[in-house]
């Protein structure tokens, strides 16, 4: 399935379409993004410094937060990681302020990883519009708008063509879901195995608690024993005394489905962050907890509905819920976090 561009008479959006046949890097996805931010905000004449800014910054959640690989091509990821080192920005920094500190920051270092897009990615984009021109003639064509391109480029900005701004602002909504669309495609190429993509992209604004799950599910568990032990401090834990805690960090799974989820000492809950589990030493104690919790609930609420969470991965929870099934369907999911940079608990 594509997404299709808006047409409008006299422009030639099956060119700006064009800007994303055979992408090798996410490069192209984000610029677009960031001009329509820039226009967005009224903007038609850019500094590249601010574009090359929204770049990073719009990647940042995804590449520092959920550890979505890029590729090897993709020096984005690498441009992340690097100006973290310099900027000590928050993983989780909100995108706008992530904005704001790249373009006032007077580090040389920070600025020399921004201007490293300039080598290809502003004139390159255009090629549908200049095709066999290099870099020099790509430049001086757009300068007068040629082909009715997008923008004309300049050494250190580009400036929108007026005949573009209307359709940039009417059809931005549907321009930047057709930039995420086609990224989390080119994403999910790269990470085959990595859960909920589309859904890494974009900071949420509010990260959904935890209450119900705690209060209808295994409230109803810890009720019915009485209480349990942390798996990993062995603490004791009552009603109104643990935290419910992502066993597969959040970070990686990116859903709060009940069968990742376990009841935690608070304090450790906090200490383990977004690293991953050992099985070796905490798998079988946590499918101990699942299974006698799967049995109180279906005991107490057969109609529970976080008992539907564990058709996700069990067909038939009554035949499949097994100690072997699921470390099969766990141990997968650790091993590739691991691979894309999760650190284990210590």
């Amino acid at each position: 399935m594509k997404l299709a561009l808006p047409n409008k008479s006299g422009l030639p959006v099956n060119l700006l379409a064009a800007c994303f046949n055979n992408t090798s890097a996410t490069y192209k996805y984000y610029w677009l993004l960031s001009i329509l931010q820039s226009v967005e905000n009224g903007n038609l004449k850019i500094s590249k410094q601010d574009l090359f800014a929204r770049m990073i910054s719009n990647a940042w959640f995804t590449v520092n937060y959920f550890h979505v690989s890029f590729g090897k091509q993709d020096l984005i990821q690498d441009t992340i990681k690097t100006v973290n080192s310099i900027e000590k920005i928050a993983i989780d920094e909100n995108q706008q302020l992530v904005f704001q500190k790249l373009i006032s920051t007077t580090n040389k270092e920070t600025e020399k990883q921004l201007w490293h897009f300039n080598k290809n990615v502003p004139h390159w984009f255009l090629s549908p519009w200049f095709q066999k021109m290099d870099k020099n003639e790509i430049y001086k064509a757009s300068q007068n708008f040629s082909e009715n391109c997008l923008y004309a480029l300049f050494d250190d900005a580009i400036e929108i063509n007026p005949e573009w701004k209307n359709y940039l602002v009417e059809n931005a909504r549907v321009l930047k879901d057709f930039c995420f669309w086609n990224l989390a495609l080119f994403l999910q190429s790269k990470n085959p195995n990595v859960p909920d993509i589309p859904n890494k992209l974009i900071k949420p604004a509010v990260r959904s608690g935890l209450t119900q799950q705690r209060k209808q599910f295994w409230d109803l568990v810890v009720n019915e024993l009485g209480s349990v032990k942390c798996i990993y401090t062995g603490e004791k834990l009552i009603v109104g005394n643990y935290a419910v805690e992502h066993f597969i960090p959040y970070n990686f799974v990116s859903h709060d489905l009940i069968w990742n989820l376990i009841p935690a000492d608070k304090s450790f809950n906090s200490k383990k962050s977004d690293k991953l589990p050992s099985l070796e030493k905490y798998f079988n104690s946590f499918f101990d907890l699942q299974q006698s919790a799967i049995e109180i609930v279906k005991a107490k609420n057969p109609t529970n509905k976080f008992l539907e969470d564990y058709l996700t991965i069990f067909p038939d929870v009554n035949k499949s819920f097994t100690k072997e099934n699921f470390k099969d369907r766990i141990q997968p999911l650790v091993t590739i976090a691991s691979n894309n940079g999760f650190e284990f608990l210590k």
